[in-house]
């Protein structure tokens, strides 16, 4: 078919795929599908979005078309690959002329060809720059702007290519085109200067386009285009000539109103210069060294100064705040503590620091930010009153502070305050000083400014440590100011409460913490914003290493209930996230002592989690509520199964869109619900539906389920394994096949949990496993963790289930082609070898009785290896007999008997349904109810009567000496 009947099929085709109708638009789609791989569909694509008499939606499509094709296909290796004879059809078409009328499409066809750039330019494409270069000279206004464009994204494209090879090639380009790219933005720079009060406002527009887009690309080739800029004369002029350029754009914004039309262009393109200068500090900033001075005198004179008045907004201002940070933090800047050991290129920066930072200029900094851009602005305090929790949320952290003015303001005084403590610290202290006593409620810009003064104390809490007596200016100043109750004192109230959780965690007696507690109280009850930085406070309280319960109780029923009125009133969804985190605290915090207060909460969850379908986040915040929930309720959390099982079973279920955010948290919900469950029930055990595909997961969340695995035996064993061990058995053997060494011994730990609770059930339901261990020890498996372990379950078996043991080795007499005594006696040996592996002073233990229950035997092949039962049970004898200093006699310090309780202080936790299940499942163990060497004494003497006195000394003769001594020691008494 040639280029033109194709052409018409195609555009047919791509017309009906711009159909809003599903039954035109769904075939359409699945016929480009089909053609995506087909030899000539991207030159038929190319003909019809360069063709500009077409409609503007087709061509659209087929450039998203193209675009996506790039990515998939124009790689030599990639499956179905574009021939190279098209692609240099295609690469040839693409630049023959820059006259895309569309601005959006002209904008996709410039990202394709950087598309195109990265994987070609330059050695498949070597005319794509010089191309660009003369597009760029030329005097049409259309060619030039899209040439630019497009010169503009195969620069920030090859820029951003990371590899050695890619780089070198980079620095090439950039050597080569830099002078040109320098003259190219003086050009459309000094343009749009002149025009700029012609008042042909299209003119204008123009030309500051193009200075923007020039300016753009020499960004991009200035930071990422050479290895040591400041080598470089043009570099390092076109840098300081930002400065003058700035003043230039900022004095032009002056004069043009606010709503001309150049003015958002305006703004973009200061803002671009700022970025230079800031890309270029972060990625070289010993180059940078020459600019700190005027970096520094052009943002402080700007920022600090009457000069910035009625020319800055506020970006620029957040801008010019970021610079002075990164020069003030920047760790190439800092000398070592020993000024010798630092590079000259950092005494240098530091040397000019320091001369910049004198006494006046910090300590005008300083009273500015907290006097002036400290202050809550107009706009601040109206949206206090229209929309409170929008207002409480603004105030949040993270990277907020490279873009909004509030945090920028904050984090640029934390660091100046760090950096220059011992100069501020006395500034701070005056401000403080001039703000003792009351405010009057009528002079509003007094609470402005002692709001911002006490903004700068929490701020700067850590430095402040040694100078300020909180615990008196506590006690004098803050407790009154939260006192005054009139509404206009209302950020005092806000900004006090605040405060003082900065300085809970640095300087405050626990004694004044009841003191707080009333006032928390008071507050709780005060207006919405007040309300939900008081429960903020409320959690950096309790989460206080000095927290004592006993102080918190008498205030707890109070406080839980006016926390969960504050959670029903907020309706915001970071709000009410943000409430339970407190209440999840506290709870944590008081655990049991929780109990009689919980019941509107759990009354409410339910609602709340339906209410949150669409935000996931908030059904984490829930979860996390819910699990500090069961650890205070204990046994009683069986009471909200009903509510509880269905939560665990969706966050769960990977076959749910939300277990993505949920698995996590709804993982642990579902092991401490077991570990606090009284009891099993039948919903309990159904969600375990949900294990076996998290178990194909195989993700960080498989150590969780292990733990959850063995909630289940220990809950109920005899019922779990019936219902569940064949699947589960299945899931460990895939396991058993792909996972890390570390991952096999959580499986067999697993397994010898099993088997330690149900020793007839568990070796059944996991006799497949069985196998596999048993072969680990007869070829002496080399990783001593996983042989320790493989002990461990054959040593279960062994002693706990004779019978099941017996099977299990005439079954592998049969797979190794061996006698069973002589397989059998292999194992002993390798057990009696590898002993050592074995670290846990149970599993030694355990390996002992487990031989010794091979005696008595008149079997020639244990009578052989007698001698290495005997030392096992020597060691393991060494290892749990302590001496009882009154008597002088030894006794088995692993026996546990009903009547020791342990004692539980203070500080621990109380224990859960699964520890008290644990300690009767350890009083029916017999590595903690038989006396080892009472059990050694009946297994000899056994073996005496077996043999007679002769043949049974015969067999104590093979034993060393050394041995039988210390046997004879342990067993004194018997």
């Amino acid at each position: 078919m040639d280029l033109n009947s194709a052409s018409t099929v195609v555009l047919q085709v791509l017309t009906q795929a711009t159909s809003q109708d599903t039954a035109v638009l769904k075939p359409a789609e699945e016929q480009l599908k089909q053609w995506e791989t087909q030899p000539g569909f991207y030159s038929v694509l190319l003909n019809i979005f360069t063709n500009h008499a077409l409609d503007i939606n087709v061509r659209w499509l087929a450039v998203l078309y193209f675009k996506n094709g790039i990515d998939r296909y124009w790689r030599r290796v990639a499956p179905h690959a574009l021939s190279e004879e098209e692609k240099s059809t295609l690469r040839a078409g693409l630049i023959t002329n820059f006259n895309e009328p569309i601005n959006q499409i002209a904008t996709q066809i410039a990202v394709l060809i950087a598309k195109v750039a990265r994987l070609d330019c330059p050695r498949q494409w070597p005319e794509l720059i010089p191309t660009l270069i003369e597009s760029v000279k030329v005097q049409d206004d259309l060619r030039q702007h899209r040439a630019l464009l497009t010169f503009y994204h195969v620069t920030k494209t090859l820029a951003s290519k990371r590899l050695a090879a890619d780089r070198k090639l980079f620095y090439d380009l950039a050597s080569g085109i830099y002078s040109f790219a320098c003259s190219l933005w003086n050009h459309h720079t000094d343009t749009f200067l002149q025009q700029v009060s012609s008042g042909n406002e299209a003119a204008v527009l123009s030309s500051l386009e193009r200075t923007l887009l020039s300016l753009k690309v020499l960004r991009k080739l200035t930071v990422n285009g050479f290895v040591e800029p400041h080598k470089n004369m043009e570099v390092m002029g076109f840098l300081h000539g930002i400065f003058d350029r700035l003043k230039q754009f900022l004095e032009c914004s002056r004069k043009i109103g606010a709503d001309n039309v150049c003015r958002d262009r305006l703004e973009k393109t200061i803002i671009l210069f700022t970025k230079v200068l800031l890309d270029f500090l972060d990625q070289h900033p010993f180059s940078f060294t020459p600019l700190i001075q005027r970096s520094l005198e052009f943002s402080v004179t700007y920022v600090f100064t009457e000069v910035g008045e009625g020319v800055t907004f506020e970006r620029f201002i957040v801008q010019c705040m970021n610079l002075i940070k990164m020069i003030v933090k920047n760790y190439a800047y800092k000398p070592s503590k020993n000024f010798e050991d630092s590079s000259p290129e950092t005494l240098e920066a530091h040397k000019i620091k320091m001369a910049f930072f004198t006494y006046p200029t910090l300590t005008e900094m300083c009273r500015r930010l907290v006097s002036h851009y400290f202050l809550l602005t107009e706009e601040e305090l109206t949206m206090w009153e229209e929309d409170p929790e929008g207002f409480t949320v603004e105030e949040t952290g993270g990277d907020s502070w490279k873009y909004s003015l509030r945090p920028c303001t904050e984090v640029l005084f934390i660091d100046i305050f760090h950096e220059y403590n011992q100069t501020l610290t006395p500034v701070l202290l005056e401000m403080m000083q001039t703000l003792q006593g009351p405010t009057n409620v009528e002079d509003m810009n007094a609470l402005l400014i002692k709001d911002a003064v006490y903004n700068a104390v929490g701020l700067a809490a850590y430095e402040l440590f040694d100078s300020v007596d909180f615990d008196q200016w506590f006690k004098n100043q803050l407790l009154p100011e939260l006192q005054v109750i009139h509404n206009r004192y209302k950020p005092l109230r806000r900004r006090v409460i605040w405060l003082i959780g900065q300085w809970i965690s640095v300087k405050f007696k626990s004694d004044l913490r009841p003191m707080l507690y009333e006032a928390i109280c008071n507050l709780l009850q005060d207006q919405l914003v007040v309300r939900i930085e008081t429960a903020t406070t409320l959690k950096l309280t309790v989460d206080d290493f000095e927290f004592r319960t006993d102080q918190f109780l008498p205030y707890l029923e109070t406080m839980f209930t006016l926390l969960f009125q504050l959670l029903q009133q907020v309706t915001e969804c970071d709000t009410k996230m943000h409430v339970l985190h407190v209440l999840s605290c506290v709870i944590e915090r008081v655990n049991m002592q929780i109990r009689p207060y919980v019941g509107c909460l759990v009354q409410y969850l339910p609602l709340l989690w339906k209410q949150s379908e669409e935000h996931n986040m908030l059904r984490c915040a829930i979860l996390t509520t819910l699990i500090h929930l069961v650890q205070g309720l204990g046994a009683d959390s069986k009471n909200l199964y009903p509510f509880l099982l269905p939560v665990i079973q969706l966050s769960t279920d990977v076959s749910q869109p939300p277990h993505v955010y949920l698995l996590e948290d709804g993982l642990e919900l579902w092991l401490v619900t077991l570990e606090n469950s009284p009891c099993i029930t039948p919903e309990l055990l159904r969600i375990f539906q949900n294990m076996s595909p998290l178990l194909e997961l195989n993700s960080e969340s498989l150590r969780t389920c292990f733990k959850i695995i063995n909630g289940y035996i220990f809950l109920s064993s005899t019922e779990f394994l019936q219902t569940y061990a064949v699947g589960l058995c299945q899931s460990f053997c895939e396991l058993l096949n792909e996972i890390t060494t570390e991952g096999q011994v959580q499986v067999l730990k697993v397994v010898e949990n099993a088997l330690k609770v149900n020793p007839v059930l568990g070796p059944q339901m996991f006799q497949p496993i069985l196998p596999c261990v048993f072969r680990g020890i007869i070829e002496g498996e080399r990783y001593p963790v996983v042989m320790s372990t493989y002990l461990g379950v054959m040593g279960r078996v062994l002693l706990q289930n004779t019978s099941f043991f017996s099977s299990l080795l005439t079954e592998m007499a049969h797979k190794f082609n061996q006698e069973m005594d002589q397989l059998l006696g292999n194992m002993i040996e390798m057990w009696v070898d590898r002993m050592d592996n074995i670290t846990q002073p149970e599993r030694r233990k355990l390996s002992a009785l487990a031989l010794l229950s091979l005696l008595p035997s008149d079997n020639s092949v244990i009578q052989d290896k007698f001698c290495g039962i005997i030392n096992i049970s020597v060691e393991g004898l060494h290892d749990v007999m302590t001496e009882d200093p009154e008597t002088g006699t030894y006794k088995d310090c692993m026996l546990m008997s009903h009547l020791e309780e342990p004692k539980v202080t203070e500080d621990e936790e109380p224990p859960t349904e699964q520890d008290k299940r644990k300690k009767m499942l350890a009083l029916k163990d017999p590595v903690h109810t038989v006396s080892l060497q009472q059990f050694i004494y009946e297994k000899l003497k056994a073996q005496q009567e077996l043999l007679g006195e002769q043949g049974f000394q015969s067999l104590m003769e093979t034993v060393d000496t050394e041995i039988v001594t210390q046997l004879q020691e342990f067993l004194q008494g018997f």
